[in-house]
């Protein structure tokens, strides 16, 4: 009969890819349940009221009709729908798909098990597969699987959750569109159960029976599929295992296969007494926690409380004088087996031949320690035991207190046996690939032994005192060819014949009185030990390694471990060196990975690399969790390096007196941070002893990790100190922002040098990793700033500056904005406020228009630059635009939707375009017009984005100034002047390097025409003329405090808007101005008034402030007015 698992077995195959499928899915459910949106759960209260009328559970199927007509009554709930939308549409479907997947694996496994009961395939039946070592395995582990899907999906993504993410794909993805879509099976298959994994929460009635059979599966296959669980070892584990006391470690994978499939036969465990005892003498006659898969765990005693018949036949074994008896029998386990491990790990113990005369032994002692540690591990997990229920208090108590638990001890032997398996699994490979070599070298030498004592007995060879003898020499010679005759390739009989040989060479010495010559016997002596090491050498057999891989599983502890990780970081703090026996340890929790890769890898799917690097992923990650504490205990020293540095050592002066050397020595202090240094230095010895290593499919380089771990804590505390550092309060009569920046630069320094004096120590690239670590830091923060402005937000999952490796925490918001970067753009704007301050331009400086004190000035731009670097400053400037945008937008939408709509208005304007002149009657009436000075908070920003650049123009020229030039000229030689580029609005050139260039020039938005737009602003510009007056010293500053107008802010934001508009707006902006100007000079003429008028003085001096920033020719404004007037402005200022 054809193998059930070879290709051309369709039958067989069929199966395998159903079940390499399931272990697929789980992975990938698994990988999802970290990636639930938050939004979904609903917690807190600001996401409810949000998005409490977006997100709903299966009660829209009842009526999405209401659901939906309350969405279109309000504009804004729509806008906000189509956003969310937008920004969990691609994580959704990925959810969708792998729900969807879970229905598909269900409905292919019933179309198997049709088309077996239909014959499909040829002369394979239900019964027939069932007996089939391997299609036994395959059915029991396809129904299993099953099963732990839906647990899996119950324990890991909420009911309610679930259900929030189903209608919210069904509404937002084409799928109810299409006939083939199955999205109604998988809402009935996966529905809210009730079931919660908080501790404490109640178990919801006919949970989870009523779960597993809301998609009807055969009933005959699930019986004849328990009836095999119970019955048979469907693994052939027991030979693994061969004392009777470890029979129910031996099946405890098939114990947990069958934990899960009674749920499909509920009626099993609630009235068949006598097949529960059956189960539970069979499977748990000894123990009560099992591993269901990749480290989930489950307490029958709390799973089977509802059961009576379950419950019943676990009683036997929680009765308190079993689990006394068993928990005393694993004490003694383990007083017995941790000095005689310790003693096998001593140096040079173990030896080859003290292996190979040993294996029986040696295995025992791995059997008695894994078992040990599975039962302690599984039954003291507090994961297994819920703090609210007293029954299972009492037993883990009980189980704590008899079986002498002490988690440190435990870890011990765990560590101890990793090592010895670990030692042992080397030495044994070793040997094998070495097996048919060595066997051949010792039979050479044997022979040639036993040539050369015939040579001696020929009398030939002068050796001492031996006389001829043909016989022995014709007998040694006989040996001699005999040895040489052994075949390796059949061991059985070369095994029986090197027995002989021994016996016969055992018998000549005694029978012809060769005793007395020492040589000879020497030689015997020699050629019967090289005989042995045949028979040790043969008897080397794979299966040894394969028994040491069965007893060497630690799947069960994938999750439990993490209880040990404290234990762990505080062995290694302790002794650096520990790194190595942990390597042994991970590698031993790597092995977990077979059970779930061994049928995908079988069936040759294309997920082997996805489950595999998922299950490695989770793996690297937990070892960098545990090593993470060199990094840490690392940090921790470098501050106190860093404290003494500053605070306690003197800077050493070039010429000093003979007399003050004992002063400036401080030996005390030097010698305390030598010690902190030489502290570092062996916490790095001990991550880099734990050499290259393969951890599943992912390779581990301990430099690597190390560097990793530090930047993770540099990460973690620069991040945190910036958080902190950068909080401020609004109402703080003096603002806190420059005090602070000092602070913080302080603190920022503080980290540098501290990175820069231990590089040398670790052997790292400190001012790479710092430059690397703080741009994503704060590149990272701005990102995340910006989404605040953005429709389509940028995920954790799709930041480019985001990591899992190395994750920049995320800290709650303190205020409105998301990030310490948001923080300190409000802060900068608020202190700047053009209604609470006056911006001097020639000064750079900003003061206070009630008190005229000095705000701040250039010198803040620089602080910020010593804080957080160029990154820092090139953040606000882009949080700047995001915000320019906002503001622009907001001025075009009120433009809009009040201006525009107000007929009256509209008239007006339409009057006035038609009026010959356009000074008279209009100027007064237009101060209702106006609300919100859009224009002076996009000037005040546009000032900061000219501060900044100036203040990375300036630095990277000091910096950097070879390549500043370089990249300039290249600017230069690139970027059109400045007259093509204000005409042609639809080329917008990029210049190389970012610094130089101008900020007043960039479209922020895309705008159509507006009607009556450069009217509007003209009427504007001339409202607020009044309120300004011209001062030789300060420029343009405001008449009365009480009403402010800044100048500066008033110009640039006038500038960036028209900015945003065709060019000929801008022409007729400047036309009506240069009306506005010649119609007031005409008249002073004609009334014969000799001063130039204030609103003219104001004019001009807007005209002239345009021309300068925007770096136009003078004939641009020449072509509106006139240049007598302009000369005769001169002579004003």
């Amino acid at each position: 009969m054809v193998d059930f698992l070879a290709e051309n077995n369709l039958c067989g195959q069929a199966v395998l890819r159903i079940v390499s499928r399931g272990n697929a899915i789980i992975a990938e459910l698994l990988r999802l349940s970290e990636f639930i949106p938050a939004v979904f759960r609903l917690k807190d209260k600001s996401d409810q009221q949000k998005y409490g009328d977006i997100i709903c559970d299966f009660s829209y199927f009842k009526g999405p009709e209401y659901y939906d007509s309350k969405l279109e009554a309000k504009p804004d709930l729509q806008d906000l729908d189509d956003e969310f939308r937008e920004n969990n549409l691609e994580i959704l479907s990925r959810f969708y798909l792998a729900f969807e997947s879970v229905h598909k694996y269900i409905v292919d496994l019933t179309r198997y098990l049709d088309d077996l009961y239909e014959g499909v395939y040829i002369q394979q039946t239900l019964e027939t597969v069932l007996l089939n070592e391997d299609g036994k395995q395959l059915l029991c582990e396809a129904l299993y699987l099953y099963g732990v899907m839906l647990l899996v999906i119950d324990q890991k993504m909420e009911g309610e959750v679930r259900e929030r993410m189903l209608v919210s794909y069904y509404r937002y993805s084409a799928a109810r569109s299409s006939a083939d879509s199955n999205l109604d099976d998988i809402c009935k298959l996966l529905r809210s159960t009730g079931y919660s994994s908080q501790s404490g929460a109640k178990r919801p009635a006919n949970y989870p029976e009523s779960y597993f059979q809301r998609v009807p599966i055969s009933s005959t296959f699930i019986s004849m599929v328990i009836g095999r669980l119970r019955s048979d070892d469907i693994y052939n584990q027991v030979s693994a295992y061969p004392l009777p006391e470890h029979r129910s470690t031996a099946l405890a994978n098939q114990a947990a296969m069958l934990y899960v499939c009674l749920y499909f036969i509920p009626s099993i465990l609630q009235t068949q007494q006598a097949k529960m005892r059956e189960i539970v003498d069979k499977y748990f006659p000894d123990n009560w926690v099992i591993s269901v898969y990749m480290g989930i765990t489950v307490n029958l005693v709390e799973a089977w409380e509802p059961y009576k018949a379950a419950k019943i036949a676990l009683n036997y074994t929680l009765d308190s004088a079993n689990i006394r008896e068993q928990a005393s029998r694993y004490s003694v386990s383990m007083e017995g087996l941790r000095p005689q491990i310790q003693q096998l790990l001593k140096e040079g113990f173990l030896r080859e031949e003290i292996v190979l005369d040993n294996v029986p032994k040696l295995l025992n002692c791995l059997r008695d320690c894994n078992v040990s540690i599975r039962w302690l591990m599984l039954h003291t997990a507090d994961s297994a035991y819920d703090p609210n229920n007293k029954r299972l208090r009492q037993i883990k108590e009980q189980v704590i207190n008899d079986s002498k638990y002490n988690p440190k001890i435990l870890f011990q032997v765990l560590l101890d046996t990793a090592q010895f398996e670990f030692t042992l699994k080397e030495m044994f490979k070793k040997m094998l690939s070495e097996k048919q070599l060595k066997w051949e070298s010792y039979r050479a030498e044997g022979s040639e032994r036993m040539t050369e004592l015939a040579e001696v007995f020929s009398g030939v060879k002068p050796l001492t005192r031996v006389e001829k003898n043909e016989n022995l020499q014709a007998w040694f010679r006989e040996i001699s060819k005999q040895i040489e005759s052994l075949n390796y390739e059949d061991s059985t009989a070369a095994g029986r014949k090197t027995v002989q040989l021994i016996q016969a060479l055992v018998e000549v010495q005694e029978f012809h009185q060769l005793e007395s010559n020492l040589q000879v016997c020497q030689f015997l002596a020699d050629t019967r030990k090289f005989l042995h090491q045949m028979i040790r050498t043969i008897n080397i057999k794979e299966e040894v390694l394969i028994t040491m891989q069965i007893v060497g599983d630690l799947s069960y502890a994938w999750q439990i471990i993490d209880s040990f990780t404290s234990i762990m970081q505080e062995s290694i703090r302790v002794n650096p060196s520990m790194v190595t026996k942990l390597r042994a340890t991970f590698l031993k929790l790597a092995s977990a990975l077979d059970l779930p890769l061994l049928r995908i890898n079988q069936a040759n799917s294309p997920d082997l690399l996805s489950v595999s690097q998922f299950y490695s992923g989770e793996l690297v990650t937990y070892v960098r969790k545990v090593l993470q504490i060199i990094p840490e205990s690392m940090f921790t020293s470098l501050a106190k390096i860093i404290k003494l540095q500053i605070h306690a050592i003197m800077e050493v002066p070039t010429r000093l007196d003979k007399d003050k050397l004992k002063d400036y020595a401080q030996l005390g202090a030097r010698y305390e941070v030598a010690k902190l240094t030489h502290a570092i230095s062996i916490f790095t010895e001990g991550i880099l002893m734990m050499k290259t290593t393969l951890v599943g499919i992912i390779k581990v380089d301990p430099k690597q990790l190390l560097e990793d771990g530090i930047r993770k804590e540099l990460v973690r505390r620069v991040a945190y100190a910036l958080h902190k550092g950068l909080i401020f309060n609004p109402k703080a009569k003096t603002s806190e922002l420059m005090p602070k920046l000092k602070e913080m630069a302080a603190t920022m320094d503080g980290f540098y040098r501290s990175f820069e004096y231990i590089q040398d120590y670790v052997s790292i690239y400190g001012l790479k990793i710092w430059q690397e670590e703080v741009s994503r830091i704060i590149n990272y923060n701005v990102e995340q700033e910006c989404n605040s402005f953005l429709r389509t937000k940028i995920q954790d999952w799709q930041s480019v500056y985001q990591s899992t490796h190395i994750p920049i925490p995320k800290f709650p918001a303190v205020d409105e904005s998301a990030t310490f970067i948001g923080r300190l753009c409000r802060e900068i704007l608020r202190i700047t406020d053009p209604k609470a301050t006056c911006y001097m331009d020639q000064l750079n400086t900003w003061y206070d228009l009630k008190t005229h004190q000095e705000v701040t000035n250039n010198r803040l731009f620089s602080e910020i630059q010593d804080t957080l670097g160029t990154f820092g400053l090139n953040g606000l400037d882009r949080l700047l635009c995001f915000m320019m945008v906002k503001e622009l937008q907001n001025f075009l939408s009120v433009f809009q939707k009040t201006i525009l709509r107000d007929k009256a208005m509209v008239d007006v304007f339409k009057a006035m375009l038609s009026a010959v002149n356009p000074v008279k009657g209009i100027v007064g009436r237009y101060q209702q017009l106006r609300k919100d000075s859009y224009q002076g908070c996009v000037g005040q920003m546009q000032i900061l984005r000219q501060q900044i650049a100036n203040e990375l123009n300036y630095s990277c020229k000091f910096d950097s100034k070879h390549l500043a030039a370089a990249l300039e000229n290249l600017n230069k030689s690139h970027l059109p002047s400045p007259v093509l580029y204000d005409v042609d609005l639809h080329y917008n050139p990029a210049p190389v390097l970012y610094v130089v260039d101008l900020h007043y020039k960039p479209i922020y938005i895309t705008t159509k025409r507006l009607p009556y737009f450069p009217i509007v602003n003209f009427l504007f510009i001339i409202a607020q003329l009044p309120k300004l007056q011209y001062s030789k010293n300060q420029g343009m500053t405001c008449r009365k405090a009480t009403d402010p107008v800044d100048w500066s802010p008033l110009v640039l934001g006038l500038l960036t808007l028209l900015k945003q508009f065709h060019s000929r707006y801008t022409e007729q902006f400047l036309a009506l101005i240069g009306q506005f100007i010649r119609s007031i000079m005409e008249q002073c003429t004609s009334q014969k008034i000799p001063d130039m008028p204030s609103d003219v003085v104001g004019a001009l001096m807007f005209l002239e402030d345009y021309v300068r920033y925007t770096k136009l020719p003078r004939k641009v404004a020449e072509a509106h007015v006139p240049s007598f007037i302009f000369d005769e402005f001169r002579t004003v200022l």
